[in-house]
């Protein structure tokens, strides 16, 4: 099993995200946000060729390998309307930074829907099986995240997009059903249940982000948690990972730290964002003891 966190809760600098990596003792970082002296922040496959090469150079000189690549492709900033080209060209340039990095998977979505919508367009799938298959032509694993996409409008339409692209593997949050409305019960929609989510597609489930919260309706918004105190059903859907033999990745997204855009309070903010970070890296090791099945153990019913 390999645990890391997705770079950019740790910090905006690289610096930050590999300190942060190195107090817990891990060795594997998810790549998403990164910024290196002399360029702004951006997504790994937005950087100018130079300061990905300075990202190169820090991982490696770190010990630090990319795990996972959060990517922007298809996510939820990006309507099917738009011109397909932009989606093909992140992938291009995707690609061979991946290979250069060793990392085996990349996080891709399916659009943002429109408010009322309640069906996966047929061109959603055209394109997400279009971009799986581009990835899986170079030897990377293409993982979907349930969010807010059409994958993601609830455990019937995450199993629907599966089934559709049988290439596709699935990044299961814990926490994006909390705040997510399931498009497929009756309006008003309720909330997604986690638990419902994570049976809808555990089968394909690649690699796991573990973020926790509780939905607060005052400000319409959700309350972020350490792991295992909100309603994402963190310790359940471990333990039953656990229990049925998964060993793939587990990457933190604590989100529980404001990232403020002042330049001026970047060095607090890093240093916030990176203390919380840690903490939360070693309460989820913490929770994956007491969730670890005792050997002999069977994996856990299908049907339950």
């Amino acid at each position: 099993m390999i645990l890391c966190g997705i770079g950019d809760e740790a910090g905006n600098t690289l610096t930050s995200q590999l300190e942060a990596t190195r107090l817990l003792g891990w060795s594997h970082l998810e790549a998403r946000n990164v910024e290196v002296p002399g360029f702004p922040k951006a997504n790994l496959h937005d950087l100018p060729g130079p300061a990905f090469d300075q990202a190169c150079e820090a991982l490696s000189a770190a010990g630090v390998k990319v795990y996972c690549f959060g990517s922007t492709i298809m996510n939820w900033s990006k309507r099917v309307t738009d011109p397909f080209d932009v989606t093909l060209s992140e992938v291009t340039r995707t690609i061979p930074r991946m290979q250069r990095l060793g990392a085996r998977f990349v996080r891709i979505m399916s659009f943002k829907p429109a408010e009322d919508e309640e069906q996966i367009p047929p061109e959603v799938l055209r394109r997400v099986r279009e971009v799986v298959a581009r990835f899986r032509e170079a030897g990377i694993q293409a993982v979907h995240e349930n969010c807010m996409n059409y994958g993601g409008m609830s455990p019937s339409h995450g199993r629907e997009l599966l089934d559709a692209v049988p290439d596709l593997k699935w990044v299961f949050d814990t926490a994006n059903p909390v705040f997510n409305p399931d498009r497929n019960k009756p309006k008003p929609w309720p909330r997604q249940d986690p638990w419902e989510f994570w049976l809808a597609v555990r089968d394909r489930v690649a690699h796991v982000h573990v973020k926790d919260a509780r939905w607060n309706p005052a400000k319409n918004d959700a309350d972020y948690t350490w792991p295992g105190q909100g309603d994402g059903a963190v310790k359940r859907i471990l333990g039953d990972a656990l229990a049925r033999g998964y060993n793939g990745g587990i990457s933190i997204e604590p989100h529980m730290v404001a990232v403020f855009h002042d330049i001026s309070q970047a060095p607090a903010q890093d240093q916030a964002l990176r203390t919380n970070f840690v903490e939360y890296g070693r309460r989820l090791e913490a929770l994956l003891a007491e969730v670890r099945p005792v050997s002999g153990t069977r994996p856990s019913d299908p049907r339950q």
